[in-house]
């Protein structure tokens, strides 16, 4: 069951209390409102009057609420109702709490309770409630906008966004995109972003809004339209040349290709479209330029984990092992989202240069994720490669994968290790234990019967390789080696 994220009792009572108490700031939790002030020591007394000033006209903007023993009431039923996860009691409550006060903050509090609750007419009312109770707030206006765009009830939406646009025009077209994005009918969404626009008609940022709209609408040629204006506006501007290159790369990958190189000899410090362009070439596997894409960006991007770690692998792919090594370590250092793999690819590069007991150090590391199973098949074959194959057997049998899927690798990595030691017969043992677990693995089956050929087992090999044809209909692998074998090894050569 849900629950709902609440302030302690004491807060929420705190909060309650703040209603008829003036010189008390409630609509935020106190961690919030001291959030990067300053030290006492180092404030000065004129920003400290600033603050307080702040404070006061803030809290003289409420309304003057009386707490009064059924408001108190309702307010601890709604939060001891969210918190025992009574999602729909804590919603009517506040809802009610907030028609019997308009007061803006418990509004505010009914709307994210309806939104948690997936009450869209109930937020919608409280977001009403909220703007109306609270007309100079851009978040209010914001929330009743989305939330009508959400209903499809664009007329309501369009003189809210009207204002907001005017009160804050360039940030407010840059984000229309997210407040359109739930929209099912995409034309009536570019229609009215079209109409927003025309009254900002040397804005940069409603030609983009523009862009962005018609993109959604499938109308590339209107988009692309849009985005020339907006060049024209602001030359150089790389949101709008990154989505140029994003709605080309849809029906053209050389032309969007072709388009980042142009901008980029026009405008070569234009860093994000740089890594745009290189991310595109390593797409379109031409990777001598990607490298070179990448360790331009290393200067542009210091300390960049994405980057260094794009550099270091292309180095690895291109030979230059030296290389992919100072940039994979350096990558370790920034903090990667997936130290995992980076360990797994300096493992890989530290075999290139004949360094086994580094790599191995490297491939220990990889204790999670999709290359836990190849580091411990590296860590294995380095294993038996130094005549220990009992242990590379052993670490293969008792690491235990994340899922299925990985088991089935587990098990397939161990016959494999088998088989390149010319040990058919044990590899034979190890992949019928793995079917006893995994019966339906296609996987398995298909590697089973290349064993029992090489053992003679033909009969195993047949029953086998049908059994994945029937799990993989569309197998040619299967197909091929089952023709195969009944042509070459068996008087069958019609059937094959």
């Amino acid at each position: 069951m849900a629950h709902l994220k609440t302030l302690p009792l004491c807060a929420a009572l705190l909060f309650a209390a703040a209603c008829s108490q003036p010189g008390v700031k409630a609509s935020q939790p106190v961690a919030v409102e001291t959030q990067g002030q300053q030290p006492a020591a180092a404030a000065t007394d004129l920003e400290a009057e600033a603050e307080a000033q702040a404070r006061a006209q803030a809290q003289a903007a409420l309304p003057k609420q009386p707490l009064t023993p059924d408001i108190l009431f309702k307010f601890l039923v709604a939060e001891v109702a969210g918190q025992r996860g009574e999602m729909g009691v804590a919603q009517a409550t506040y809802l009610d709490l907030a028609r019997q006060t308009q007061d803006p903050r418990i509004a505010r509090r009914a709307v994210e309770v309806s939104m948690f609750a997936r009450d869209q007419a109930g937020a919608l009312e409280a977001a009403r409630l909220w703007a109306a109770a609270e007309p100079a707030s851009e978040r209010a206006q914001q929330t009743l906008a989305a939330l009508l765009l959400n209903e499809g009830r664009l007329d309501e939406a369009e003189p809210i966004l009207r204002i907001l646009l005017q009160e804050n025009t360039a940030n407010g077209f840059l984000h229309l995109s997210a407040l359109m994005g739930k929209l099912r009918d995409t034309r009536a969404a570019q229609e009215l972003v079209e109409r927003l626009a025309a009254d900002h008609p040397t804005l940069p940022e409603a030609r983009f809004a523009v862009a962005q709209a018609a993109a959604a609408a499938g109308r590339p040629e209107a988009a692309l339209a849009a985005l020339q204006q907006a060049d024209e506006l602001r030359p150089g501007w790389e949101p709008a040349a990154l989505l140029r290159a994003q709605i080309l790369a849809k029906t053209s990958g050389p032309d969007a290709l072709a388009f980042m190189r142009d901008f980029l000899a026009r405008h070569p410090a234009a860093r994000e479209v740089r890594l745009a362009y290189a991310r595109a070439l390593v797409n379109a596997s031409q990777f001598t330029e990607a490298r070179a894409e990448f360790t331009r960006l290393t200067g542009d991007f210091p300390r960049n984990a994405e980057v260094s770690f794009a550099a270091g692998l292309l180095s690895l792919q291109m030979g230059d092992v030296e290389v992919a090594r100072d940039l994979l370590t350096q990558t370790l250092e920034y903090n990667p989202r997936d130290p995992d793999m980076v360990h797994y690819y300096l493992g890989q590069v530290a075999e290139q240069m004949k360094q086994p007991e580094v790599a191995a150090a490297h491939y220990v590391e990889v204790t999670t994720g999709n290359y836990l199973v190849p580091a411990r098949a590296r860590q294995a074959a380095l294993l038996a490669r130094a005549g220990r194959l009992d242990e590379a057997r052993a670490l293969l049998a008792f690491t235990h994968g994340e899922n299925d899927a990985q088991n089935v690798r587990l098990i397939q990595a161990q016959a494999e290790l088998l088989r390149e030691n010319k040990d058919h017969a044990a590899a034979l043992d190890v992949l019928s234990a793995g079917l006893k677990r995994f019966p339906d693995s296609a996987d398995l089956l298909y590697d089973r019967a290349m064993v029992a050929e090489k053992l003679d087992k033909l009969d195993m090999l047949e029953a086998d390789l049908r059994r994945v044809i029937v799990l993989r209909p569309d197998d040619a692998q299967a197909y091929n080696a089952l023709g195969y074998t009944l042509a070459d090894r068996t008087d069958r050569l019609a059937e094959a």
